[in-house]
């Protein structure tokens, strides 16, 4: 589990980043969940954008993506995710 000052140092640095998977009125399926594990391991952060033809609830969406990828949810706000997993092989993030 993530603290809130790790959090906060996680949010400072994902301000740049711009989002690298959408999901669409398709939900969330299989693939992109691999895709965003990949993702997640070459990145440690990373952003999904919600599409407005999604109608499920942001937080749920969230967190079905951060359950099936074993990632933490950094901040949820409005239609973008903030996902963190720590890195295996390309650590790159120091959290406080």
């Amino acid at each position: 589990m993530l603290t809130s000052k790790a959090k906060k140092h996680l949010r400072k640095l994902s301000h740049d980043i711009q989002p690298i998977f959408q999901v669409g009125k398709a939900g969330v399926n299989e693939n992109m969940t691999t895709q965003i594990s990949e993702a997640l391991e070459k990145r440690e952060l990373i952003k999904v954008s919600i599409l407005q033809n999604n109608f499920e609830d942001n937080r749920e969406v969230a967190h079905q993506i951060a359950e099936e990828t074993n990632s933490h949810i950094v901040q949820v706000i409005g239609s973008t995710i903030i996902l963190y997993k720590e890195s295996e092989e390309n650590k790159q993030i120091r959290l406080p």
